[in-house]
């Protein structure tokens, strides 16, 4: 008899793929990252630069092999505070929000996301979560750090 998972567990699960979608860099397990995002060209997500806002999968994949898999970008550490998980009453929606700091490096030098507000949507597709929406801002009513 297959048992519909739990609240619980289905935020957990959610907030795995969340983790991953930003954890796989420091091995740059681009498979791992993959996994957490739709596959298809309804995937989206704003950056807090334009260059790096995304429309569609194909537009992901080159970024991530164009930037983040080259040498020139090292993942450091990254940390995501005050994540908050909500799961629609059908239970095949879920959105977030969080804070991230996400420190990086670019040639050897500071590439850093910190106190960055995160917001997504993922979607319950053939049984696993995967993210369809995000969006990335910096708060602009206190001075940059760094």
């Amino acid at each position: 008899m297959n048992q519909k998972p739990s609240v619980e567990d289905e935020k957990a699960q959610i907030g795995e793929v969340i983790s991953n979608s930003i954890g796989w860099a420091a091995n740059k397990d681009k498979e791992l990252s993959f996994s957490c995002f739709a596959e298809d060209e309804e995937l989206f997500y704003f950056s807090p630069r334009d260059d790096g806002t995304i429309h569609g999968r194909k537009a992901f994949v080159a970024l991530t092999e164009g930037f983040f898999m080259l040498d020139d970008f090292k993942a450091v550490r990254f940390e995501i505070r005050d994540l908050q998980v909500n799961l629609s009453r059908s239970g095949d929606v879920a959105w977030y929000h969080a804070r991230l700091d996400d420190f990086n490096e670019w040639k050897g030098q500071p590439a850093n996301w910190e106190d960055v507000r995160w917001t997504g949507v993922l979607e319950k597709r053939d049984g696993r979560w995967v993210i369809v929406q995000m969006h990335f801002s910096s708060p602009t009513d206190r001075p940059e750090k760094g």
